[in-house]
């Protein structure tokens, strides 16, 4: 036989698959227990490819090398070459079960590589879990009945729209006079629980508001308490934390907060004078600006009215598709969903504060909304995969341009941002599940109302990333790159990130 022949017959060998026995059992909807079995036949078969490759190139005392006694190498090297086959036959079984078996895995095997060993005769076996896609059955989604929202752009909200962009530029002047709604503050706070210190807030710039949210908890009569204070004076002010904390033992509990104000400063509003457009981002007019703002006041009234669609939708379709969700996965994904709700905010053209305000709302019931995330994407991307729905790469350019348009960055840049943070997967997800949904609402039964621009407390309370009791917050939380309805060319270091 030619050297050739022999190393084809090799490579064929080596791409053999493993005879196995798999069993496998479902305790959870979305979790799988794995039991593999490998024949002792083919244990020796990767430990006599193991030992053939090692034997002419060891090294044992008293030999040349390649020359010692097969035997004597087998014994020399036994722990070595019998690690190495563990992690050969488990990498090659672990791939082929994924393979082959009907399920779709969404995370990675669970098992102790450590405790796991060749036995020195008979069988070699293993187990593991591994978490999977849960496995319903396709709800009814054509002909449904749906109520569409739809809002209308009228001057007045375009003007506070502009109000809001201005007071970023706003002069800020320290003063000795009582603070109002709608002033800054800079304050410093400490908190207590049943009379213990529990954290405290070193100097933090808010803008007094009715409401004052923190990543635990919120402190609904911030505003009114906080009304008429100066600088260098303290008031206790009650926060409530919140009903979706992990701790069972806190949820809901009062804590006493005091703030102490270290400054109370006023705003002084910068004129649309022809200057100030034109250093806000090259514009020729006030209409110019507004029609700016108007655009992107339609984009959030847009994604307004999509989130009401997809929780019509998903109300529709999820009675029928009911599953459980290990709460490894659910912890696990929160922070995912966290950074796919701040993109899509992103892309909508909301400002740091409504993302704040995001991000404290979902942390403060964070199991609950992830849940429901998780649930939501779970049945759309199942009907994503029956209709043959998939994100093109037009439909990354569209998303990467809106968000390069809102950052005032190039699209090169912002692509090789996500790509670097992981998040083009996200972005994926976020694409398929408004596809799905624009199909949905456009196969139904649409009725349409007009509603009044989304007037809730969103306006209303300021949110500052502060953990009033939990562990110090993950710093990775994304941060918006843009203000909301901020013009490109508008001050580089302007709440920018």
């Amino acid at each position: 036989m030619s050297t050739s022949t022999e190393n084809e017959v090799a490579e064929a060998q080596e791409k053999a698959p493993i005879q196995l026995e798999v069993k496998v059992e479902s305790p959870q909807a979305c979790l799988r227990e794995v039991v593999v079995t490998i024949p002792e036949a083919e244990v020796q078969r990767y430990l006599k490819d193991a030992y053939d490759e090692l034997v002419p190139e060891a090294q044992v005392p008293g030999f040349r090398s390649g020359r010692a006694p097969r035997k004597l190498v087998e014994k020399q090297f036994k722990d070595r070459v019998t690690e190495q086959v563990k992690g050969s036959l488990l990498m090659d079984s672990l791939s082929q079960v994924t393979d082959t078996e009907q399920f779709s895995a969404i995370g990675e095997p669970d098992f102790d590589y450590n405790s796991i060993e060749i036995p020195d005769s008979g069988d070699f076996k293993y187990q593991f879990q591994i978490e999977v896609r849960p496995e319903f059955d396709t709800p009814t989604w054509k002909g449904l009945d749906i109520t569409k929202p739809v809002e209308e752009i009228g001057d007045g909200e375009v003007q506070t729209a502009i109000d809001r962009v201005l007071a970023k530029y706003a002069t800020l002047q320290a003063t000795d006079a009582p603070a109002e709604i709608g002033d800054e503050l800079l304050i410093s706070g400490k908190f207590s629980l049943d009379g213990k210190s529990v954290s405290e807030m070193e100097e933090e710039r808010v803008t007094l508001q009715d409401r004052l949210s923190f990543t635990d908890a919120v402190a609904s009569d911030f505003g009114s308490v906080m009304a008429g204070v100066k600088e260098g004076e303290s008031r206790e002010v009650i926060v409530k934390l919140a009903d979706g904390l992990a701790d069972e033992s806190l949820r809901g509990k009062e804590v006493q907060a005091t703030f102490s104000v270290v400054e109370v400063l006023k705003r002084e509003m910068p004129e649309l004078t022809e200057s100030f457009l034109e250093e806000l981002g090259d514009f020729e007019s006030e209409e110019e600006l507004k029609t700016f703002v108007r655009d992107s006041l339609v984009r959030q009234a847009d994604y307004r009215t999509q989130q009401e669609l997809r929780k019509t939708v998903i109300q529709s379709l999820a009675g029928d598709s009911n599953f459980d969700l290990p709460e490894s996965l659910v912890k696990r994904q929160t922070m995912r969903e966290l950074e796919r709700k701040v993109l899509e905010l992103r892309r909508s053209g909301f400002d740091e504060d409504a993302v704040r305000r995001f991000v404290n709302a979902s942390k403060q019931n964070a199991q609950a909304s992830t849940e429901s995330a998780l649930r939501e994407h779970f049945i759309l991307e199942k009907i994503a995969e029956e209709e043959n729905v998939e994100a093109e790469e037009a439909d990354y350019n569209v998303e990467i341009a809106l968000i390069a348009q809102q950052s005032d960055q190039p699209e090169r840049r912002v692509r090789a941002r996500l790509e670097k943070q992981g998040q083009m997967d996200a972005l994926r997800n976020q694409i398929i599940e408004r596809k799905v949904i624009e199909m949905i609402v456009e196969a139904a039964n649409v009725t349409e109302e007009k509603v009044d621009q989304s007037s809730d407390s969103d306006d209303n309370e300021f949110a500052v990333y502060h953990s009033v009791v939990a562990a110090k917050e993950d710093s990775s939380i994304p941060q918006a790159k843009y203000d909301d309805n901020t013009p490109a060319g508008a001050d580089k270091d302007s709440d920018k990130s």
